[in-house]
């Protein structure tokens, strides 16, 4: 009895006396099997681990993604967990997950938008494509993701963005010969509009466009943001050459739609970004399909599947498509855009998956080594 005893206590002795040490070292070496599936290098390589604290088998350790909406989070900090979990001793694991929006690599000597990360440029080759309201969505999408998002519409003679955004009735106000923008839904805007009332047309020629873009650029209060996206007017003309020579684009995102005419003129600004040297996020089919709201049958009104074949063959990525839907175009009308109105409905969810593709090229650019 004194034997099974004694056994019995050295038992339950043994396993904190032979309890294994983790290092930092067993976890780094863990996680540098963990590799980001859009930028091909493993996390700890990319710098994305830090703060790794060990205490009673309890690892603790930062992971700060390079934007808030990382596409792969989840995947990402599901592997961190299970390979760190996995070293032997290892009881428990504590991920701190962050993101800060990697700064653009600067290519040229144009002068920066001081405090802004990324500008992307959104455009179209035609118009009635729905640019604006992509470009709407897309900026409240980003916001909702955590990101910091302003909102330029670049449109001098046709804005319509603080309209869909609900800013229409803004008047702006000035510190120091500088503007303060519009804000709404976490998305800060800066817009013609503003400054003309609603039954004035502005005919103007290239030169005063010239200057009305770069002043909002360059004379906007726009603070720190991660990313501000210029809702470009449709072709491929004075805005648009405007905005490439007075700053440094991250890149360039086309909104097409499925019939050939639209992916005729999508090619146009594919081409007008190449011959800039400007990066090509990507494609976004809007008003890709409609699903009947009675009997759910979904019908191809545009056809369908253009986009996603004109990306394949100019070997640029594809971003999504977006469903054609009413609620859309109400949201749009009222100043409530689908991202905000019914963020749980299926054209809401396309914006937000399409966002997390665009905040993903953008790092997958601002990171990959040059050349």
């Amino acid at each position: 009895m004194m034997t099974l005893r004694l056994y019995c206590g050295i038992k339950k002795i043994m396993p904190a006396n032979n309890q294994q040490k983790v290092t930092e070292e067993q976890v780094r070496r863990a996680l540098s099997s963990v590799v980001d599936p859009d930028l091909h290098t493993d996390i700890v390589s990319l710098g994305f681990v830090s703060d790794i604290k060990i205490a009673d088998q309890r690892v603790h350790f930062k992971l700060t993604l390079t934007t808030p909406a990382c596409p792969v989070r989840d995947k990402l900090e599901a592997e961190s967990r299970r390979v760190v979990a996995e070293i032997p001793g290892v009881a428990a694991v504590d991920i701190e997950s962050t993101a800060i929006v990697a700064s653009q690599r600067k290519v040229h000597s144009r002068q920066p938008v001081e405090g802004i990360k990324h500008i992307v440029a959104i455009t179209s080759g035609k118009g009635g494509v729905g640019k604006s309201t992509v470009a709407v969505n897309l900026a409240v999408a980003l916001s909702q993701l955590g990101a910091r998002v302003g909102l330029l519409d670049s449109d001098i003679t046709g804005p319509n963005i603080p309209l869909m955004l609900g800013v229409e009735g803004y008047q702006p106000t000035s510190k120091d010969g500088k503007i303060f923008p519009a804000e709404n839904y976490g998305v800060k805007c800066m817009s013609m509009s503003f400054f003309v009332s609603k039954d004035t047309p502005v005919i103007w020629r290239g030169p005063m466009l010239d200057k009305a873009i770069r002043q909002f650029l360059h004379d906007v209060i726009w603070g720190e943001l991660d990313y501000l996206l210029v809702d470009m007017p449709p072709g491929t003309s004075d805005a648009q050459l405007t905005m490439v020579q007075a700053v440094e684009l991250s890149g360039g995102i086309i909104v097409t739609t499925p019939q050939d005419v639209a992916l005729l003129d999508g090619r146009k600004g594919l081409a007008m970004f190449q011959q800039m040297s400007v990066p090509v996020l990507g494609f976004i089919e809007n008003m890709s399909y409609f699903i009947c709201p009675h009997c759910q049958e979904r019908s191809d009104i545009f056809s369908h599947g253009g986009g996603q074949l004109l990306a394949k063959e100019m070997s640029v990525p594809f971003l999504g498509e977006i469903p054609l839907d009413t609620i859309v175009r109400k949201g749009g009308d009222c100043g409530r855009p689908i991202t905000v109105l019914d963020p749980d409905h299926q054209v809401a969810k396309s914006f937000l998956d399409c966002a997390k593709k665009i905040a993903a090229q953008i790092s997958i650019h601002a990171l990959s080594p040059v050349g």
